[in-house]
């Protein structure tokens, strides 16, 4: 019997651990009104901000860093690959700078390839990188944040760059 208590609290350890939720992303419900369709991604670069588009006018809003003077783009274009803890080469085509899940690797804990030349929208493991103009043309995010949104964004899913 003395017993007990530790099994009853070593369950509720364990019961706990299988019950947790994984870190929210910190993406917060907002306004939207727009004309583009729920499901779109809209990336405002001065605002550096990214929508994913919900029904009713509100969007998921999310803190980014966007390309560097001369080296933002705008326009229009689509989510064609998406790779959880992607690899990272500094010359595509060659040998691997760092492996995918590698802390150096500036992907972060996923990547969604766009149509439109080298970019992607991608999660960075420098989190001080956010809310800056920090990139060569790619959309970094928090890694939680990524993770939220690659949940929710299918292949095809359209994607618009704005200042």
């Amino acid at each position: 019997m003395k017993f007990l208590p530790r099994v009853v609290a070593l369950l509720l350890v364990l019961g706990s651990m299988i019950v947790a939720q994984p870190a929210l992303a910190r993406g917060d419900v907002v306004q939207f009104r727009s004309a583009y369709s729920p499901g779109t991604i809209v990336v405002s670069t001065g605002a550096r901000q990214l929508f994913y588009v919900l029904p009713g006018g509100q969007a998921i809003r999310y803190p980014v860093g966007v390309g560097k003077a001369g080296m933002a783009w705008h326009g229009r274009a689509y989510v064609t690959a998406k790779h959880i803890r992607p690899a990272w080469a500094r010359v595509p085509g060659r040998t691997t700078t760092y492996p995918g899940g590698s802390p150096q690797n500036p992907m972060g804990a996923a990547a969604m390839g766009l149509d439109r030349g080298n970019y992607a929208i991608h999660g960075t493991n420098d989190p001080s990188s956010i809310g800056g103009y920090v990139s060569h043309g790619c959309i970094r995010m928090h890694n939680a944040d990524i993770m939220d949104l690659y949940r929710r964004t299918p292949l095809g899913t359209e994607v618009h760059v704005v200042q």
